[in-house]
């Protein structure tokens, strides 16, 4: 989808967190590099570098570090031009400053503890990074009921019977960029990785962008340690078209009895469960 063509969809809820990002934006053009920089000025590492989008190496340049470890090491996040996926991931950095340097931290010091067998194969909990950096939401809750009907996969009685409770209780905010990419044009059978966060009454109450700024100081708190995610099944999947506004479809009650997306709880997860952290 070129630019021009996206800037209808990119007013989507979906794409509320970044919404402030891009209404500094040309309209008419994508960003460059330098622009993208700009917007992002006061986000750093975890160790206090500026970032800084950059074009990616050439493949004889790119030598044998990793690139969260040039992140971590420079502050360089190489980003293809005219790229969505690249893209909405630098607007998840400005986004989401704390959080992305929290995951990005935890990326490179298990790479630098496991070497180059870390390298060849992900241990568990960097999965787990990687899932919800490509593919996640946060879903920031007054109550835990909510939570645990994600966990339980009731979600014609989450997304249908409940709705009005959630515009009161809950904020779905999506942050990983290739779920961005996915909702320029949606499908049925999108699925993101959720992390729950439970917040005061006070949350909802909050502007968007103050709403997504608490969420990044708790999301940055929830990765900075590996207990929390122990591996991409410590976080519940949850077909993100049912979110209340995400879907023209979702405005009909039979698209929630439709179970080649909203699925049962599979049989073989057995007895695992997701945990509801405490405020």
């Amino acid at each position: 989808m070129d630019w021009a063509a996206a800037q209808a969809r990119l007013r989507g809820p979906a794409f509320a967190p970044i919404a402030p990002a891009l209404a500094r934006l040309d309209p008419s053009r994508w960003p460059t590099h330098g622009e993208l920089t700009a917007l992002a000025e006061g986000v750093v590492t975890a160790t206090g570098l500026p970032v800084r989008f950059v074009p990616p190496r050439a493949r004889g340049e790119a030598g044998t570090t990793y690139y969260e470890v040039r992140i971590a090491r420079s502050g360089e996040v190489e980003t293809r031009a005219d790229n969505w996926h690249d893209l909405f991931n630098a607007l998840a950095w400005i986004a989401w400053p704390r959080a992305k340097a929290a995951i990005n931290a935890q990326h490179a010091a298990m790479l630098a503890e496991g070497g180059e067998e870390e390298g060849r194969r992900r241990r568990p909990e960097r999965d787990a990074l990687t899932l919800f950096d490509e593919g996640g939401v946060v879903v920031a809750s007054r109550s835990p009921a909510p939570l645990r009907l994600i966990r339980d996969f009731e979600w014609k009685e989450l997304f249908w019977r409940r709705r009005g409770e959630l515009a009161g209780e809950v904020r779905f905010l999506a942050f990983g960029h290739s779920l961005l990419e996915k909702m320029l044009d949606p499908f049925v059978g999108i699925v993101a990785k959720t992390v729950f966060l439970p917040v005061d009454d006070f949350f909802t109450m909050l502007p968007p962008e103050a709403q997504v700024a608490r969420a990044d100081e708790l999301l940055a708190a929830h990765f900075a340690a590996r207990a929390r995610f122990p591996s991409p099944r410590a976080m519940a999947p949850m077909p993100v078209l049912g979110i209340p506004g995400w879907c023209a479809e979702g405005e009909r009650e039979a698209f929630y009895d439709d179970e080649s997306h909203f699925r049962r709880k599979p049989e073989k997860w057995g007895q695992v469960t997701f945990p509801i952290p405490e405020k």
